[in-house]
């Protein structure tokens, strides 16, 4: 029997490999765009970086070093120049493969990054699988612009697993979903009317604004922004602003808010302060044809009639105010409980006294009172007809 050579017993002494086998390497150099591993093979493994990773441009030296152990599998036993090929990233993907299959069925939340941002989703990579979520499962509420998701990690579930497509498909929108009405429940149990409250203004239109409660938005109409009038909410609130409100009205799931605190309320102490017979200023907030009202303070409006503005005859308010104009008048008529005022500047302007007879010009004082109070009265009661 013949002597082995030096060379068959070497080659005797190496493991046999197939295509497809997976096996352990050791790391021995690493350039930009390959990796070589000793394989315990005649020849040694190549890792070219397209078969490391999905990510372009990677360089393996920022990833792999020398003396490093891997898992591989062989992807062709000889290259045509004696060399092995070797993956790691379809080991991965088989890995992947079996991680997003039980992640589906057992519907196991996920968490990865966003890989890229495309016309119509998100795609995230899970171990070498990508995974792409729709634009319509990322939100439950409509995102116009999907950028701001670049980058992030984003928490999802596998809604679809067809291997044999390709095709896995992550849904974002029921965790979500299934979170706000996890924290409804809690905010309704321990929210009621009456509760002041904080919350974070997510949305402003022109006839009020939606506060986010926590898992509950809140509206916030244009008429409860103010005791005073709100023209336009949007030059009041901003985005994200935090606000405390006043639970107003609890109806099933809708949350009315106001920011009419009562210690605030003009109308508490408004009995004394314009009292009829009191003499007022405030400033022309609007007009109409038949008066102009005066803001005599934040949330209290009174209405000077066309008729009271002055003695002469006026077509219109317009005619002799502007808005803007600051006016002192009368309060001839006060109602609390329909919070209506009514002004006069014509009850300030004193008539002139008709000459008294001269029996009467010693001391004729109460006579000029009682006839100046005679004729006010008769000029109402004409205005009032």
């Amino acid at each position: 029997m013949s002597e082995l050579t030096f060379e068959q017993m070497l080659e005797e002494s190496l493991k046999t490999i197939h295509t497809g086998e997976v096996i352990e390497g050791t790391i021995i150099d690493v350039k930009p765009d390959e990796a070589i591993l000793n394989i315990g093979y005649k020849s040694d493994g190549i890792l070219t970086r397209n078969e490391y990773t999905n990510e372009p441009n990677v360089d393996l030296t920022t990833l792999l070093n020398p003396g490093d152990k891997m898992e591989v599998k062989v992807l062709k036993v000889n290259d045509g120049e004696g060399q092995v090929l070797l993956t790691y990233k379809r080991l991965a993907a088989d890995r992947g493969n079996k991680r997003i299959e039980e992640a589906f069925n057992n519907r196991e939340v996920l968490s990865a990054k966003v890989s890229q941002v495309l016309d119509g989703g998100l795609s995230v990579v899970v171990d070498e699988v990508r995974i792409f979520i729709p634009a319509s499962l990322v939100s439950d509420v409509y995102e116009k612009d999907l950028n701001k998701y670049a980058g992030q990690d984003i928490e999802f579930v596998i809604s679809e697993y067809n291997p044999k497509r390709r095709r896995y498909i992550g849904d974002r929108k029921q965790l979500i979903v299934a979170k706000k009405a996890e924290m409804q429940k809690e905010l309704f149990a321990r929210i009621s009317a009456g509760d002041v409250v904080e919350g974070t203004v997510k949305n402003v239109t022109d006839f009020g604004a939606f506060i986010d409660l926590g898992g509950v938005d809140g509206l916030l109409h244009i008429s409860e922004m103010s005791w005073g009038r709100v023209e336009n909410p949007k030059k009041v609130f901003k985005v994200g602003e935090t606000l405390k409100v006043l639970i107003k009205d609890i109806d099933g799931s809708k949350v009315a808010l106001s920011l009419k605190f009562d210690d605030s309320n003009p109308w508490k102490n408004a009995s004394t302060k314009y009292a009829v017979g009191n003499e007022v200023t405030g400033k022309v907030a609007r007009m109409t044809d038949f008066g102009a009202f005066v803001e005599l303070e934040p949330g209290i409006d009174a209405l000077l009639h066309v008729s009271q503005i002055a003695k002469e005859h006026i077509e219109k308010p317009s005619d002799v105010l502007s808005v803007g104009q600051e006016v002192t008048a009368k309060v001839v008529d006060f109602n609390e409980e329909g919070k209506k005022i009514s002004l006069s500047i014509k009850a300030l302007l004193v008539p002139e006294a008709k000459e008294a007879p001269a029996a009467a010009k010693e001391d004729d004082s109460d006579v000029v009172s009682v006839d100046i109070d005679a004729v006010i009265a008769k000029q109402e009661a004409e205005d009032a007809q």
